[in-house]
């Protein structure tokens, strides 16, 4: 395996080679299925190419709800494939792939109605555990169990008496989704992927009817790349079409877009040791422990508007916090949220015009000679679908390919993680840091921990934490530009970290401080520094003013009013 480091300086390259020789495979879009087509082409032995046009997972794939789960409710509609399917993946992840990033998570259930259904919901919550042990990969969660309201209002005394009269405790799993993308991304880097962001497709080669390549255009300086390719895989999600597009081909299914949005509220607002499940009239709700936060999501609303910069509008958040507020016994109000989110599910379109409906499996076609589409399906099932889409790339390869091996192949930082957790205080003692925060470096970047921890070696000061967002080091900073592929001050505080939600400030007051740990690595200048700055203050009070706004056409064109830092 070559380095994994994904510095300025291996950008360039990157760019460079993939516009020298023919690839094999060619992936455009960097969010979990597209990095983790280039994972898995990578370790097939394929030459392979990964371009994106903004910042790996900085569409769908950095906004989600953060679980690792079988789809509970897909079991309600009788979609046993998609979850035992989706199970067998959640175990993979926990137990073999990547346990430094992906957590057990429990939560309750309140049930609402005596007798039946406690049967009803629990005959489903123990057929979710035994598809899961039967996946072969589920005998590291605890099974469900059943609890009496006490029982349930001593596990979580932020319920309302009244909002229960029992309930179910099961476990599923999480994870930093953006963090886990970096994490594929630079693993494909490692196995010999050639991999560059802010790298736009701008257009398909062609010859005859046969896609041969892409015009790749280096959004920064402006330099347009030839890349040849065998095979190119359109993994673009939400913008599957737009794509397609390129090539005057729309394809054989159509990709559609629904909005989810998420609040992000301090730890001490609910007093609970375990997460939440609430059904409402649409869907499910969840209060997930997310640190010193929770998380409460999500809407499911149809969206045809922004796709780079989904807005939650006031009604958005209202309509989670009267759900969430309704089985509380001291109710949220907007002061209490310290961030929100927005982001788009890709949803293949057929059955029914509710985006609740729209199914969630994936699709992989071959819409014309050398082009393969993949999209649908949903994160935990990104290594299906990769599969998915490399083995429709191999048929039009004229040679031998070996078989798919990512089920056997550990993120980058799993391998030797256990062995430094058990050594943690150790580590602390050997690095004069608590043993809080080597934990914390060893649930974001595993064994790579090693890696931070020269940086402090080399410069102490790196030691320290952000001033106005202590979970952080200013090591992670550097880190993300020096080794993550980090661009822009707004992939530091939005997806390296998660800052731009964790923060009641929304990361404004660590600005400044981290625009200026970045510049040395990425050559800024002040001008450059102060630009970085003000284009993300700009960017969050934009945010802010679309949340502040009635309805997605008024709060999309608040969103909007702020550029971005590089035009599209």
């Amino acid at each position: 395996m070559r380095t994994a480091t994904l510095g300025p300086a291996e950008r360039t390259a990157a760019l460079a080679a993939m516009a020298e020789r023919e690839l094999d495979v060619l992936v455009v879009g960097a969010g979990v299925v597209g990095a983790g087509t280039a994972l898995d082409a990578a370790t097939r032995g394929l030459s392979t190419g990964l371009v994106e046009a903004r910042d790996w997972a900085s569409g769908t794939s950095s906004r989600s709800s953060k679980l690792i789960h079988g789809g509970l409710r897909y079991l309600e509609m009788l979609d046993f494939a998609l979850v035992r399917e989706a199970l067998k993946e959640r175990g993979l992840l926990l137990e073999r792939l990547a346990p430094h990033l992906v957590k057990p998570v429990p939560f309750l259930y309140p049930l609402q109605h005596k007798g039946w259904e406690r049967f009803y919901a629990g005959s489903g919550v123990a057929l979710y555990d035994a598809m899961s042990v039967s996946s072969g990969h589920g005998r590291g969660l605890p099974v469900h169990r059943h609890l009496s309201r006490r029982r349930a209002l001593r596990v979580a005394p932020a319920l309302r008496k009244d909002a229960l009269v029992g309930a179910l405790q099961y476990y599923d799993a999480q994870m930093d989704d953006a963090r886990f993308v970096t994490e594929l991304v630079r693993t494909a880097a490692s196995y010999g992927a050639q991999v560059a962001n802010g790298a736009r497709v701008t257009g398909f080669l062609r010859e005859g009817e046969r896609v041969v390549g892409a015009l790749v255009q280096d959004v920064e300086g402006g330099t347009e790349y030839e890349v040849r390719a065998r095979q190119v895989v359109n993994a673009t999600g939400v913008w599957t079409d737009d794509t397609q597009g390129l090539i005057g081909e729309r394809g054989q299914f159509h990709v559609r877009a629904s909005k989810g949005i998420h609040l992000v509220v301090p730890k001490d607002r609910i007093h609970s040791t375990t997460g939440l499940i609430l059904r409402t009239e649409k869907s499910v709700l969840f209060v997930i422990p997310w640190g010193r936060h929770w998380i409460i999501g999500t809407t499911d609303t149809d969206w045809d508007l922004d796709k780079a910069h989904p807005a939650a509008s006031s009604a958005d958040i209202d309509y989670l916090l009267q759900h969430v507020n309704s089985v509380l016994n001291t109710p949220l109000t907007r002061d209490d949220v310290q961030g929100v989110y927005a982001g788009l599910r890709p949803l293949l379109a057929g059955e029914s015009d509710a985006t609740s409906k729209l199914s969630r499996e994936h699709t992989v076609a071959h819409p014309a000679p050398g082009l393969v589409v993949v999209a649908g399906g949903k994160y935990t099932t990104y290594r299906v679908m990769a599969k998915d889409a490399v083995d429709e790339a191999v048929h039009g390869l004229d040679q031998r390919v070996a078989a798919c091996v990512t089920e056997d192949t550990p993120l980058l930082g799993a391998e030797g993680y256990k062995a430094l957790w058990n050594a943690r205080a150790r580590i602390a003692a050997r690095t004069g840091l608590h043993v809080v925060r080597v934990e914390h470096l060893l649930n974001r970047y595993g064994s790579m921990t090693e890696e931070v921890l020269e940086l402090i070696l080399d410069d102490p000061a790196l030691g320290e934490p952000l001033p106005a967002a202590d979970d952080y080091l200013r090591a992670e900073i550097v880190y993300a530009a020096s080794h993550e592929g980090a661009r822009h001050l707004d992939d530091v505080l939005t997806r390296r970290t998660r800052i731009s939600i964790e923060t009641f400030d929304r990361g404004t007051r660590s600005a400044r401080l981290c625009a200026e740990l970045m510049a040395p690595v990425l050559g800024w200048d002040q001008g450059r520094i102060d630009r970085e700055v003000e284009h993300y203050e700009k960017r969050v009070e934009a945010e802010r003013e679309s949340q502040r706004q009635p309805d997605d056409l008024t709060a999309d064109a608040a969103r909007l009013g702020a550029p971005d830092i590089v035009p599209s």
